[in-house]
């Protein structure tokens, strides 16, 4: 069996395409230029880009299952056409292909985010998807997604959603915001923390639910990915225990960030830099979202590590392999995607 992964070189899609190969699958790998997590890899890469119908309708030929791992991640407040572009208009062109193709099976991974979460306790499948003005450009496209591929099943596809927490583990190449926020802790230049917490999930038990999603999902279906509820502080706190460093004292209040965040984001915008102390990124980590998988436990039978395990293996992997200097600091730790 031929499985196609598109966004193959993100955090998801490296961890994904390791445990398809362990599995004994042909792999191919949909990637723009960056390869790194593929390096030496038994993986048929194929150059192209989700926002190009014709690359993503030759990659999907011939392949039986179709991971689509690929999306862009913004913590902004404004408007990205890039966001619409991929999000939205690659999952489109990846459910078009696969009506196209026929037969096989599409898992599309999503994010919690693309649901309603406003003033939601608990976190399940029942709660409507994001839309309108409260909710973030990102959490918007995430539900358009969502849509398009239910479209897909309207019209026959056999595709099944899975929608992960906050994403934390080792294989992080880039590294991802979370990594950042580690590896400036490790380096000593991390000068305070935020409140508020998020639902962290190990990126291997995340591929692991979307493999059982493959096999066992049932059609038209959606499954969260949950994690552990921790705050940003107590995630910092146990990746400080491991590698004998101290957290920063100053915790800065979710309040005082939200007031700073407009300001903020604006200045960086200015400065043709990416910001991540927006009002999207302190909205992310209020409230105890804690995020149920329970359907997921029972019919995929998907299971977690638990997370102090995950914070171990994690900081080992990143002082492995980020030991160099990073490009800019990242000052305020961020939200999950």
């Amino acid at each position: 069996m031929t499985v196609l992964v598109t966004g193959a070189a993100g955090h998801v899609g490296v961890t994904l395409v390791r445990a398809l190969l362990a599995q004994g699958r042909r792999v191919r790998a949909l990637v723009r230029s960056d390869t790194e997590g593929l390096a030496g890899l038994d993986v048929e890469l194929v150059r192209g880009d989700v926002r190009d119908r014709r690359s993503v309708a030759e990659a999907v030929a011939g392949a039986e299952l179709v991971i689509h791992a690929a999306a862009r991640i913004s913590l902004s407040s404004v408007d990205d056409p890039h966001l619409q572009a991929v999000n939205v208009g690659g999952t489109a062109a990846v459910v078009d292909a696969c009506l196209d193709a026929g037969g096989g099976r599409l898992v599309h991974i999503s994010s919690v985010h693309a649901l309603d979460l406003v003033g939601a306790a608990t976190v399940d499948e029942r709660l409507p998807l994001a839309e309108g003005r409260d909710a973030s450009p990102y959490d918007r496209s995430k539900a358009a997604a969502e849509r398009e591929v239910l479209r897909g099943v309207a019209a026959g596809l056999d595709a099944v959603i899975v929608s992960p927490a906050a994403v934390i583990g080792p294989y992080d190449f880039k590294p991802s915001q979370v990594g950042r926020l580690l590896l400036e802790l490790r380096r000593g230049s991390l000068p305070a923390l935020t409140g508020g917490g998020q639902s962290w999930v190990d990126v291997r038990d995340i591929v692991g639910g979307v493999l059982a999603a493959a096999e066992r999902g049932r059609t038209g279906e959606r499954y969260l990915l949950g994690g552990e509820y921790r705050s940003v502080v107590e995630l910092v706190e146990m990746a400080a225990k491991e590698i004998g460093a101290r957290r920063p004292r100053v915790v800065l209040p979710l309040g005082l960030l939200g007031a700073l965040a407009p300001t903020a984001e604006r200045l960086n915008r200015l400065r043709g830099r990416e910001a991540t102390l927006t009002p999207v990124s302190v909205r992310a980590l209020c409230g105890s979202h804690e995020v149920s998988s329970e359907k997921a436990v029972r019919e995929l039978g998907y299971s977690r590590r638990p997370l102090a395990e995950t914070v171990a293996e994690t900081m080992a992997w990143l002082c492995e392999h980020h030991s160099g200097v990073l490009g800019e600091a990242r000052r305020v730790a961020p939200s999950g995607a």
